[in-house]
């Protein structure tokens, strides 16, 4: 038996962490082991990535650098940690994964398709999440709340454009892959919530 490996996605504010911790309590309920990542991070050496990434410079962080910490990052997890547990029928639900990268430094960085299909190619090599969550709301609201949580990091100080582009690349990647599900979550809490009970509960039972 192989565990499955569930991420949810969305931009800062989208409401990730309460939506997680909702699929954890399903999918132990459920009687499945079930552990937590996120990225960049998860692992020692991916953690002090994720502070690299996150901290602000003197300097200027190239694009390019940028997005091989953030492959570097998710390579050290995947080998530590989410492999391991798959392989051991553990379910693993994840705070990002390279759909992040696709949207962030894709879309918002507008780094070349051709980069970014290279570096998924060597760490990744064709692994894909079994179901990914991505939570949309709109720029303007997500760093409201993001905002509200305290002091923003060195990526969610970019502009306005930057979100934008990176909420488009969310929904047109979102648009072309079945195993991603859209949730609205610019509605109540509660209908948001109901709504990723539903979709984990009829994924548990396929």
């Amino acid at each position: 038996m192989r565990g499955k490996f569930i991420v949810v996605e969305g931009l800062e504010g989208a409401g990730k962490s309460s939506v997680i911790q909702l699929l954890v309590d399903c999918i132990e309920a459920a009687g499945h082991r079930c552990v937590t990542t996120r990225e960049p991070g998860g692992t020692a050496m991916a953690e002090a990535i994720r502070e690299c990434v996150k901290q602000p410079w003197d300097e200027t962080v190239a694009q390019e650098t940028e997005l091989m910490l953030m492959y570097a990052a998710r390579r050290q997890l995947l080998i530590n940690k989410i492999f391991p547990a798959l392989n051991d029928n553990v379910w693993v639900v994840g705070d990002r994964h390279e759909l992040s990268s696709q949207a962030y430094q894709g879309g918002g960085r507008q780094i070349d398709a051709e980069i970014m299909a290279t570096l998924s190619q060597i760490t990744l090599k064709g692994f894909k999440p079994d179901l990914t969550l991505y939570l949309d709301v709109t720029p303007e609201t997500g760093l409201q709340r993001a905002r509200g949580r305290g002091e923003l990091d060195r990526i969610e100080q970019e502009g306005m454009a930057f979100f934008k582009r990176t909420r488009e690349r969310y929904l047109e990647l979102a648009a072309s892959d079945d195993t991603i599900i859209t949730i609205d979550t610019m509605r109540s809490m509660e209908l948001v919530h109901r709504d990723v009970i539903a979709r984990i509960k009829a994924f548990l039972e396929c």
